[in-house]
């Protein structure tokens, strides 16, 4: 018996040995010189504070406090309270050797109406903000939209649905110029404009809740065979508004660079017919190419002008001028892979035509499901995420093919444990699943620059800490630091802290 136990004492630590071989195979010296590392987060999901220093109400504030929006029935009115706990938050950055941090300006911190009279304690806020992030060497990488559209605008005009909103978010956006572009040299436009077009005005799932599914119990108003295309215009069109203000106006003075951040899951053909093949092309154009397509060549790529028909709006010669070529990165929140399948058979069609929204548009399935019925790969917590490293670097060479080659930021990239009451926090700390994600990941992303050329330039994790995780409230945690919601939102660091620190501080 002892014999047995010693065997097995010695395989269990030959097991660890191997794996923390194979995880120390890389780090920060592995990848080009001036590459930056970060972490981010956004303004709803962690300042909390929201009626304080003059901060106006915004639609996620309305929809999480709307009944059955969330699945916890939380809402963000605390969050993880960074708002107060930046000093803190800002110390355990620069402890693990991060270089940058991308957060999130809230419009109505600035502009509490969406336009108007600007809120000088919102502007001293963030002057705040960012000046302790360079007094500890920390760059920051700020977010102008991460989805908390005032719900002024919404409520006067329906907010993104009128082009009205162009102008108000470039005012928006200069006004950040002014006040921060001395110090500030990277800017995000938008964070994930096809999420919030999907997903807020298609399938009603996030604020502000609109669509038009026949039997969605939630949606009261909406058109999601049009709106979805018409938000996604209006917030490509604000793009290229603010973009060309800062052009004009700013760079020569501030020299910095802006970028937006689009939400890529990858898509693997379920098998290898020509169909699948053209249904993964298509799903990857309905997804990724909606929003780089106008903003690298002009024009929304061929296979939804197609599909879409007059419904999908139209750039006018000034449009096309003002967007094409508006980028000076891409932001790209990569976490998933999926297969994609030909969605024609009759049924697939009799579907789509039940439906009649934007999502049966490409007429492509994508689940994370093969034919045999076998997952693509390790799931997360969420029911969305699973675990697919080799979707990294087949992504980043499908930009380097097919868009010339861009700079590429990975703004997000990480993956959720679940908020398990039950489970004691120092057994919540131990984060294996997390590591071994990020150096797969981090892995893959490599050889797609050192061996394939990709133009890829800095990598941020979502997130530093856990926080409020939009419908699914509290019940995931991506951070590396764990929050303790129950004890004044203490923060403990997992054992991922101590891999990036290791991994930032080795040569």
């Amino acid at each position: 018996m002892l014999l047995r136990r010693g065997i097995a004492l010695v395989i269990i630590v030959s097991v660890a040995f191997q794996i923390q071989t194979c995880l120390s195979q890389i780090n920060r010296a592995s990848f080009p010189k001036g590459f930056v590392f970060g972490t981010a987060s956004s303004a709803f999901q962690y300042e909390g504070a929201v009626k304080e220093d003059g901060r106006g109400p915004s639609v996620w504030d309305k929809f999480s406090h709307t009944f059955g929006k969330i699945i916890d029935f939380s809402n963000a009115d605390v969050a993880v309270d960074q708002y107060h706990h930046f000093d803190e938050d800002i110390k355990l950055m620069k402890d693990m050797g991060m270089d940058a941090y991308r957060f999130s300006i809230s419009w109505t911190r600035i502009y509490p109406n969406g336009t108007g009279k600007i809120n000088q304690a919102g502007v001293d806020h963030y002057n705040k903000f960012i000046n302790a992030l360079l007094a500890q060497g920390i760059e920051p990488y700020v977010t102008l939209f991460h989805w908390d559209l005032p719900q002024a605008l919404h409520d006067r005009y329906n907010g993104w649905l009128s082009p009205q909103i162009i102008k108000d978010f470039a005012t928006f956006a200069e006004t950040c110029f002014q006040n921060y572009g001395d110090r500030v040299k990277n800017w995000i436009t938008f964070n994930e404009p096809h999420t919030v077009s999907i997903q807020g005005y298609d399938v009603g799932l996030q604020a502000p809740g609109r669509c038009s599914i026949l039997l969605h119990l939630f949606c009261r108003a909406g058109n999601s065979a049009t709106e979805p295309y018409i938000v996604a215009h209006n917030m490509l069109l604000s793009h290229g508004a603010a973009a060309d203000i800062y052009r004009k106006k700013y760079k020569a003075k501030q020299q910095g660079s802006v970028g937006i951040s689009l939400d890529v899951i990858w898509f693997e053909p379920a098998t290898n017919s020509t169909k699948d093949i053209e249904a993964a092309q298509r799903a990857q154009d309905f997804q990724l190419g909606w929003f780089i397509e106008p903003l690298i060549l002009g024009d929304y790529p061929i296979s939804m002008r197609n599909r879409v028909g007059d419904r999908l709006p139209k750039f006018t010669e000034n449009d096309a001028a003002l967007v094409k070529g508006s980028l000076d990165f891409v932001g790209i929140n990569h976490y998933t892979t999926f297969y994609a399948r030909s969605n024609d058979s009759l049924l697939g069609d009799v579907i789509g035509k039940v439906l009649n929204d934007s999502v049966a548009d490409s007429g492509a399935i994508t689940l994370p499901f093969g034919e045999n019925k076998k997952p693509i790969g390790d799931r997360a917590n969420s029911i969305w995420l699973y675990i697919v490293p080799q979707g990294m670097r087949s992504l980043m060479n499908h930009i380097r093919q097919k868009y010339g080659n861009p700079p590429v930021i990975i703004t997000e990239n990480g993956m959720d444990d679940p908020n398990n009451a039950l489970t004691p926090i120092k057994d919540a700390l131990k984060d294996g699943k997390r590591i071994k994600y990020h150096n797969d990941y981090l892995t893959n992303l490599l050889a797609s620059i050192k061996e394939d050329g990709c133009n890829v330039k800095g990598y941020f994790v979502w997130s530093l800490l856990d926080n409020w995780e939009w419908a699914a409230g509290y019940t995931s945690r991506f951070g590396l630091y764990f929050v303790d919601y129950k004890d004044k939102l203490k923060r403990y660091p997992k054992d991922s802290v101590q891999w990036f620190k290791k991994f930032l501080t080795s040569s």
